[in-house]
């Protein structure tokens, strides 16, 4: 080996150390389990009660950027023109987020899609800036990032990013972790960039001794045929399965970016690239009671129950169903809606609502 050799391959090793550990340096990897801390602002938030009455609200808030914008993600070509909202925007969103939340008042609150330190979003804390809002109503919270980085090259970015899901509770809250779920393929460099979906589990004490588990997600939901998503929703059903052994009532709630029974077919051929036409759902559905159910969504009345609405200029209304809300049955539902009146232009996606009874004492 000539010494210019030697000398080109040390140098290309140096270059190629550097350049891992700066990747390492601005990216995040999760460990698959993490205790998160839980806030609770009031002395004492009240307990749950066997039996009690429960109302839930799931909400994927776009990070609070409105309907104004088809962003570069929003076509499948990515050429959408739109790169960020602007603050003035995201004012309004944040201020009709809040009016919903208080409008209805949901005991638990799963959110999505709350931005946190990221340049598309102004370097907003988005969970902060709602909270100043909603303190009096939601003494307790809890929440898990499922996205960050310091840097993604992408020339749309450009810099940082940090998406979380939130749990806000009106009772409390006694622990909290983050479980990641898994994560597409992708290459090395790819891979450190890219979302890492999760599920954020939070348990609340009943005055009986007992707990209710409740649970936040949004899955991945970018490519057609996408294994990691089955995957995502089997190890969802695997942890939902353990809480039923065990006798813990449970509650899940999120945007899945999945479709329901019968929905596939409805949706305009070039719409439905990133879907399947057998959804991964069934594996959630084929063994919990799930809001909406199949026959709401893909029935007569499947309008009321539509629950996204895409920054896509060719669509004039929400056109299908991603957002949902599953639970025990050992949880009876009471009634449940779709608020669609007047949330079309705060996010893409429309607040799932839901009443329950707690399991009774044994």
């Amino acid at each position: 080996m000539t010494r210019l050799l030697r000398i080109t391959l040390l140098g290309l090793l140096i270059i190629a150390g550097v350049l891992t550990a700066l990747i390492y340096s601005l990216t995040w990897r999760p460990a698959p389990k993490e205790t998160l801390p839980v806030s609770c602002v009031a002395p004492r938030a009240p307990t749950l009660l066997p039996g009690q009455a429960l109302k839930v609200m799931t909400w994927n808030v776009q990070y609070l950027a409105g309907k104004n914008y088809v962003f570069w993600y929003d076509t499948p070509d990515g050429s959408g023109p739109d790169d960020r909202p602007t603050v003035e925007d995201m004012a309004v969103s944040l201020d009709e987020v809040a009016r919903v939340i208080r409008d209805e008042q949901p005991d638990i609150l799963l959110l999505q899609e709350l931005d946190e330190n990221a340049k598309p979003s102004h370097y907003q804390d988005q969970l902060a800036l709602l909270q100043e809002r909603l303190v009096d109503l939601y003494p307790c919270s809890a929440q898990a990032f499922d996205w960050k980085a310091d840097f993604v090259p992408d020339l749309h970015i450009f810099g940082s990013v940090g998406r979380k899901l939130a749990t806000l509770s009106r009772y409390q809250i006694e622990h909290a972790e983050r479980l990641q779920l898994p994560v597409p393929d992708a290459n090395f460099i790819s891979r450190q960039f890219q979302p890492k979906p999760a599920l954020l589990l939070t348990y609340l004490p009943l005055s009986d001794g007992g707990q209710l588990a409740v649970l936040n997600t949004r899955l991945d939901g970018d490519a057609p045929g996408r294994s990691a998503v089955q995957e995502q929703v089997q190890a969802t059903v695997k942890l939902l399965d353990k809480f039923e052994g065990r006798g813990t009532p449970w509650l899940i709630g999120g945007d899945f970016n999945l479709l329901p029974l019968g929905q596939f077919l409805r949706l305009d051929a070039g719409k439905r690239g990133q879907y399947s036409p057998d959804s991964e759902l069934h594996l959630l559905w084929d063994k919990y009671p799930m809001i909406p159910s199949n026959s709401q969504s893909s029935g007569i009345d499947r309008e009321k129950w539509l629950t996204h609405f895409p920054n896509d200029p060719s669509i004039d209304g929400p056109d299908r169903t991603l957002d949902y809300l599953f639970y025990s049955p050992r949880i009876k539902r009471v009634e449940a809606k779709v608020r669609q009146e007047d949330t079309l232009r705060i996010s893409n996606h429309l607040p799932v609502i839901a009443r329950f009874l707690l399991p009774a004492a044994q």
